[in-house]
């Protein structure tokens, strides 16, 4: 393997703006802002924070699993949310698909995401090997 690996979720977006889903660099593992976005580019749980949560994270694990790494090696999270007054439901969830793991995390509320529609994004780090101890 060479020490700089590019995982790609294939949507439009990391073409057009140069970035991707996910770079492995040795064991490190960063995965991009992620919005629940599906792959035919439609929102998923448009009117629900805590069903954005869901797909975000689980396509932030398919990130991960292709790049060598798994859900328990993060050790960071950042959460966006566009209303700060529900950032309860997504924390809830955060705390359902890491209550073993427990990364560091930091949840901010902004003034808006990259369309309408979007109430949540959220970036990860990990580090292949972290989760071993858990």
């Amino acid at each position: 393997m060479t020490d700089r690996q590019t995982v790609s979720s294939g949507t439009k977006w990391e073409a057009m703006a140069g970035y991707s889903r996910a770079i492995r660099y040795g064991n490190h593992v960063f995965v991009a802002g992620t919005t629940a976005t599906d792959s035919e580019g439609n929102i998923v749980g448009e009117d629900d924070p805590a069903e954005q949560t869901r797909f975000i994270l689980s396509k932030i694990e398919a990130a991960l699993i292709e790049a060598g790494a798994s859900l328990k090696d993060v050790v960071r999270t950042r959460i966006y949310v566009v209303n700060i007054d529900e950032w309860e439901p997504v924390a809830r969830v955060h705390g359902e698909v890491f209550a073993a793991v427990r990364p560091a995390n930091t949840l901010l509320a902004i003034d808006a995401l990259v369309g309408p529609g979007y109430l949540v994004e959220i970036e990860a780090d990990a580090i292949i090997g972290a989760g071993d101890a858990i």
